[in-house]
């Protein structure tokens, strides 16, 4: 995490909305004019509970890097996926705490989007690389299925594949760059998605690198 600096930035375009399903919001660069303190609290996050590549069920490596704040932690490895209250590589050290910055941000979108009642108690945080890549699939290990999905995108571009109910359903795409959130819940929740391999590239804050986090109620 060592390429994120707190330097400020230049002014953003106006933050603007699209709606991309029934129950999916796409808010433009809403997360820009909390950038530099948004940054410093994931600073203090990541050097708590550093990242690290998990395994999946069939025992290859994730192509992305993982760690996780809030009071349940996601997880992945032979037994399956799941949220765990402890961090397995910390001595079962408790999850970092949730910065209340990074929990308003995701509330805030989430009401936007028509969810008003959001409170996440996890935030999972993913860095990609150039040519890492997360295929198609649904965010289904959480408990209440009527709260949305809150996805923050920091760092390099990267297309983001929103597909339907059934894996063989056509994704449609969407760009999502520095700043973005996409909210989705309703009947969209358990649509299939995924981001295809991040290009090559250099952002002027974040380095060569992309991070996502997601914002959930887990438990």
């Amino acid at each position: 995490m060592q390429t994120i600096t707190p330097d400020l930035f230049e002014n953003p375009a106006d933050p603007w909305n699209e709606r991309i399903g029934s129950g999916t919001m796409l808010l433009h660069g809403f997360v820009l004019a909390q950038e530099a303190l948004l940054l410093a609290a994931l600073r203090g996050v990541i050097a708590e509970a550093p990242f690290r590549r998990m395994q999946t069920p069939g025992g290859r490596a994730m192509s992305v890097a993982t760690t996780s704040c809030g009071r349940l932690g996601w997880m992945t490895d032979r037994r399956g996926y799941r949220y765990v209250t402890a961090d397995p590589l910390r001595d079962q050290a408790p999850w970092p705490t949730m910065p209340p910055l990074l929990a308003t941000l995701a509330e805030q979108a989430a009401a936007l989007a028509g969810f008003p009642a959001f409170r996440p108690d996890s935030c999972l945080i993913n860095r990609y690389v150039p040519g890492a890549k997360m295929s198609l699939h649904q965010d289904k290990d959480e408990a209440d299925f009527s709260q949305p999905i809150v996805s923050v995108s920091l760092g390099l571009p990267a297309v983001f594949q929103f597909g339907g109910l059934a894996r063989s359903d056509k994704a449609q795409r969407y760009l999502l760059t520095h700043g973005d959130v996409v909210v989705w819940g309703g009947p969209d929740r358990l649509r299939f998605h995924g981001v295809l391999p991040v290009k090559p590239g250099e952002h002027p804050r974040m380095g060569a690198q992309r991070i996502n986090l997601t914002f959930r109620v887990a438990g």
